[in-house]
């Protein structure tokens, strides 16, 4: 399973068209994942003081497009392990790719931390 954190509202859409997209798929051509081992680094890092998220359970081999895991924007692949390189969807995420959608609120001290995924 790979992770995508939202806001609500888009989410909510994406079941209207039975896609979901972002602008980084038009900007960079993929949408920005992670393992439930870098989420909540990455929220802590680019979430903070952001309401009403939700994460995304997303079942990659439900996925209509491809999934590459790749470092990070700027670190040569050679210096990354594949076990920290982020999924990235190249494609709108099909809805029936999302097997579950959690409520993903900071804790009181702004800090962001891991909902059970089961």
């Amino acid at each position: 399973m790979i992770l995508h954190i939202t806001k609500r509202k888009e989410w909510l859409a994406a079941r209207q068209s039975g896609e979901y997209r972002v602008p980084s798929l038009e900007k960079e051509g993929f949408i920005h994942c992670s393992t439930e081992h870098q989420v909540v680094r990455v929220a802590n890092a680019f979430y903070r003081g952001q309401r009403d998220l939700i994460l995304l359970v997303i079942d990659e081999t439900r996925l209509k497009h491809e999934v590459r895991w790749e470092p990070p924007a700027g670190m040569p692949a050679d210096d990354i392990p594949e076990t920290d390189r982020f999924p990235h969807i190249y494609g709108p995420i099909n809805t029936e790719a999302v097997v579950s959608v959690l409520n993903f609120e900071a804790d009181s001290a702004g800090m962001f931390i891991l909902p059970p995924l089961d």
